[in-house]
């Protein structure tokens, strides 16, 4: 009788360990915040810091960026003598300084825009590919290859020359050319997500499309999405910058860092650095982006990266 005890007793130690084990587990998982390395944090603010300079530039640039060297709008009302050049002039004459900070709004503008054109197309079609499937995602597919068999500044020169030159033309371009490499991304996901047994349960429920689209496949795409919308910024700025450079893209007078690149590139044999700064601009500003999201994806374990196209 004293042995039956004695092992119950046991027993019921150990059961209380056990219990006493697992009440020491979080009731959920803890909730993750990104955090960025130094490198991170530091790209992030070049990133902010010309992001506020597009929005603001044309109020705190000391001139406008068509003035000349010789105009009266280059003297200073007070003392009759002409300002100061921080950065100098470019071939005509005109405040480099000055110049960047307009271009900022121009080059930065015009590729966040496409940007985001470019994912509303992507995504859209991507999960209603996914969502599909069928002869829809075929179609969809199949044009979608038919754009990305074409390299981008061949396709972007072919609609340029047939549809001209203007802000609104260079925006759509990009948009339809970057979307399809959006929509690659988007389908991939979408599948990966329909397959999952969250959303097997939510059909079994009787859940509708529009709400397994909202409520599972969107969320859960989000994060790999949101990654590659600062890639593919990146990619959209080198691509109306190099659209600039040929002359093809933002045309003159207005500021654009590639076309100012373009524009004084023969000055350099002179030892004149007018194209250096708007080029370092534009390093300085996708580099950045490059920075933050490789920070992302490593703190991510990778996984990110890996989604990425």
């Amino acid at each position: 009788m004293t042995n039956s005890n004695e092992q119950n007793g046991v027993a019921g130690e150990d059961v209380v360990d056990e219990i006493d084990k697992f009440a020491e587990l979080p009731d959920v998982p803890p909730k993750r915040k990104l955090k960025l390395s130094w490198v991170g944090r530091i790209a992030s603010g070049i990133v902010i810091f010309w992001l506020v300079i597009a929005a603001v530039g044309p109020w705190v640039a000391p001139f406008h960026e068509m003035d000349m060297d010789g105009d009266d709008s280059f003297l200073d009302a007070h003392t009759n003598e002409y300002g100061t050049f921080y950065l100098g002039t470019d071939y005509l004459g005109r405040d480099t300084f000055s110049r960047v900070i307009w271009g900022a709004r121009m080059t930065i503008g015009i590729s966040l825009a496409a940007t985001l054109l470019a994912y509303a197309l992507g995504i859209t079609l991507g999960i209603a590919a996914a969502v599909k499937g069928g002869w829809v995602d075929m179609i969809i597919s199949r044009m979608n290859d038919a754009i990305l068999a074409l390299p981008s500044i061949m396709l972007g020169l072919i609609a340029i020359a047939a549809f001209g030159s203007s802000i609104p033309i260079l925006i759509i371009i990009a948009g339809i050319i970057y979307g399809s490499s959006v929509f690659r991304i988007a389908r991939a996901l979408g599948l990966d997500i329909m397959v999952q047994d969250y959303v097997e349960a939510a059909k079994a429920r009787g859940e509708g499309i529009w709400w397994i689209i909202r409520s599972e496949v969107l969320p859960n795409a989000a994060m790999p999405l949101a990654t590659d919308f600062g890639l593919r910024l990146v990619f959209v700025v080198l691509f109306i910058s190099s659209l600039s450079f040929l002359g093809l893209g933002v045309q003159p007078p207005a500021a654009d860092w590639g076309s100012m690149v373009r524009e004084n590139l023969a000055g350099l044999t002179y030892n004149s650095w007018a194209s250096v700064w708007p080029a370092f601009a534009i390093a300085t500003f996708t580099i950045s982006i490059n920075l933050i999201v490789d920070d992302i994806s490593a703190k991510s374990g990778g996984s990110l990266a890996k989604k990425m196209v």
